[in-house]
């Protein structure tokens, strides 16, 4: 504490500043480093510790600790002056509500995010025409991953969107793993008006109740229906993979319907139409083909 002192008459004595404001600045300054560095050390301790989910998870607790206890020795500095600059802020508190709006709106968005939980951390999202998995939610912002919006099913162009929190009650937020974690998707397969219709349908089914990462789905699906049922209605009459049929101009269009992972959609159509082209080539189903 005698060396502290020494530095800071030292400094007022070089600067003519009086020596209790180097002294605040100072052990700000010192609290301010000490605690970058623990938070830094923290993370890179856990990095090595823990892989996977639990890493985030574990990192985000400890670097909240973290920040609540700098900002309880950063008052325990500056609870001298605090009384003094409450006065200044209520003096100025009209001005800097107009300048903070933004910063107090996000803030508090942050809070409603983490308790009432619209979407979480790998979630995929759209706001905005911008769609992406949630990487990190802090106080005042959210991170987006950002996937390809040029198919239906994109994957990551790895470019990071940051929405300020406030943006949840401005603009509606589609969330795609909200409740239950599948969603349905539709392909569509066109067959000549001429064709066998039940032997292409029969086929058609043959390979999407095949597929190992569909078939499982709809008990999965059922099973988390049912748990969400208790704070939300929702309701499906079928669960299996559909096929629907629809006349269109000169040829027939056929829709399967069938649930699976939002991430993984990309992946799941192109095996589909894998197994409909070798289907094609051994005479098995019949497509239509325009001109």
């Amino acid at each position: 504490m005698e060396f502290f002192d020494k530095i800071c008459k030292y400094v007022s004595d070089l600067t003519t500043i009086n020596q209790s404001y180097i002294a605040l600045a100072l052990a700000t300054s010192i609290v301010i480093l000490l605690f970058s560095f623990f938070k830094k050390i923290g993370k890179r301790t856990i990095r090595k510790k823990i892989e996977g989910r639990k890493e985030y998870v574990i990192n985000q607790a400890v670097q909240i600790i973290l920040n609540i206890l700098e900002v309880v020795f950063l008052l325990m500095i500056w609870s001298e002056y605090i009384q003094s600059l409450m006065t200044l802020i209520s003096v100025t508190s009209a001005a800097m509500t107009i300048a903070l709006r933004e910063l107090i709106l996000n803030f508090f968005c942050g809070i409603y995010i983490k308790m009432k939980k619209p979407f979480q951390v790998e979630d995929r999202i759209e706001v905005k025409g911008i769609k992406g998995d949630v990487m990190n939610i802090s106080s005042l912002n959210f991170e987006v991953l950002e996937i390809s919006t040029k198919e239906e099913h994109g994957q990551s162009t790895g470019v990071i969107v940051t929405f300020p929190n406030s943006i949840v009650f401005s603009e509606p937020v589609r969330n795609l793993n909200k409740g239950f974690k599948y969603v349905w998707d539709e392909l569509t397969v066109k067959v000549p008006m001429d064709c066998d219709l039940v032997k292409n349908k029969q086929e058609l089914y043959k390979i999407v109740n095949n597929i190992e990462i569909i078939k499982n789905i709809p008990k999965k699906m059922k099973a988390q229906i049912n748990d969400i049922n208790t704070t939300n209605r929702v309701y499906f009459n079928k669960y299996d993979p559909t096929i629907y049929t629809k006349i269109v101009d000169n040829h027939i269009e056929l829709t399967i319907r069938y649930l699976m992972h939002p991430k993984k959609g990309r992946f799941v159509e192109s095996v589909i139409w894998n197994k409909i082209l070798e289907g094609y080539k051994d005479k098995r189903i019949d497509l239509y083909m325009e001109g």
